[in-house]
């Protein structure tokens, strides 16, 4: 007999609103759908009443973990529309935090894993090596979270040669600790009973449901917008992309405990290289790009994000659209909720594991169509409608 059983949208499973229907055969999940409808901000339609500049910093708010990608991204849109150059200092320096963000998210990933687990320990100890992070962060742009870091033509704050080498010596110490994880995370018996054949995503199905991130790098894809379709210096720096065939929720974390080692050896590579030169080009507060459109893709840390931006010649975009990471990835934790590997089926005690390793932002995901039941008709309206109530 086959029951639904709600999860959501107010659940200690996750601390942003998303309601997980699930049908369950006691305690087998045999289908699942997932509701990212409950936190829906409406950024895109306000950023077409913000200029350009003022439009950086609400682009910022769309996620606090990925706030470096999305200023990263929709400053190479704006520049290549207004068709401004920035210094390669300014894109070394780009790099440099855009690598940090994406260790400290990763870091923070593997804690909540910990604790959804019940691996409290860990939970303590990745959040303790995170903070190591976030302190150089500050350093860096004064903000240990959100930077405001990026600015249209390159960034807000110099790095010295002082400075430069405290990171390298701190990530060198803070590389031991990484090797640490990635040891446990290959020995330890509860860690990996929880996660080894837990939310199976075969190499086909990631591909056919357009996975991104660690999701499709754990399945065998290796697609890596740094690497497929590089930005800032990615072309100059090496890196290797991280792949596992493992397709489960512990290939996920060991793709992200390897990337955090990539990071350290590319934030490494581009300071001892950094040149010399101004970090900002000059660009006017009021800027008008050309009529024209641009898309960007940068490598956020939850994987492929993408920014596209139409302008008609005046001081604000006259279309913004966002793509996140989060939103590329929920068809495939719906296959994963519902799909088991072998003789393993997809428990309800693997859900909020399952969950998690898509490391989720809901707030940065969530989507609104207005379906008119009498009619049969689905259209996407403005805030101006929904507030009218038409």
């Amino acid at each position: 007999m086959s029951i639904y059983l709600p999860i959501g949208p107010q659940h200690p499973v996750h601390p942003e609103a998303v309601q997980l229907k699930l049908k369950v055969e006691g305690e087998e999940v045999v289908d699942a759908d997932v509701d990212v409808s409950f936190v829906h901000r409406g950024i895109e339609k306000v950023l077409e009443t913000k200029t350009y500049v003022q439009g950086l910093f609400l682009a910022e708010r769309i996620c606090g973990i990925c706030n470096v990608a999305h200023t990263t991204c929709y400053a190479i849109n704006v520049e290549r529309l207004a068709g401004v150059e920035v210094p390669r200092r300014a894109l070394h320096l780009r790099l440099v935090v855009e690598e940090l963000a994406r260790m400290h998210s990763h870091m923070l990933w593997l804690s909540l894993l910990a604790h959804v687990i019940g691996f409290d320990s860990l939970f303590m100890l990745a959040q303790r090596d995170r903070e190591l992070v976030l302190d150089l962060m500050e350093e860096i742009t004064g903000g240990r979270v959100i930077t405001s870091y990026n600015v249209i033509g390159g960034v807000r704050r110099n790095v010295d040669a002082a400075l430069a080498q405290k990171i390298i010596s701190t990530l060198d110490g803070l590389r031991k600790r990484v090797l640490e994880y990635k040891r446990l995370l290959g020995e330890d018996a509860i860690l990996r009973a929880r996660t080894e054949d837990v939310g199976y995503l075969s190499s086909s199905k990631a591909v056919e449901l357009s996975a991104v991130g660690p999701v499709a790098r754990a399945s065998g894809v290796p697609y890596d917008v740094r690497e497929c379709d590089p930005y800032l210096i990615h072309d100059e720096v090496p890196f290797n992309v991280v792949v596992y065939n493992t397709c489960d929720v512990w290939g996920r974390a060991m793709v992200r405990i390897d990337e955090v080692l990539e990071s350290i050896e590319m934030i490494r590579y581009a300071l001892e290289r950094l040149p010399e030169g101004d970090v900002r080009a000059k660009v006017p507060l009021l800027i008008k790009p050309p009529p024209g459109e641009s898309v960007a893709r940068v490598e956020a840390p939850r994987g492929e994000l993408i920014h596209y931006v139409r302008s008609d010649g005046s001081e604000k975009p006259v279309r913004y659209k966002v793509r996140t990471p989060t939103l590329a990835n929920l068809a495939a934790l719906v296959e994963m909720l519902k799909t088991g590997r072998k003789d393993r089926p997809v428990y309800v005690a693997d859900v909020p594991v399952i969950f998690a390793s898509i490391d989720p932002c809901i707030c940065c995901a969530a989507r609104v169509l207005l379906i008119d039941e009498k009619r049969g008709s689905v259209k996407e309206v403005g805030m101006d409608e929904v507030v009218r109530g038409e």
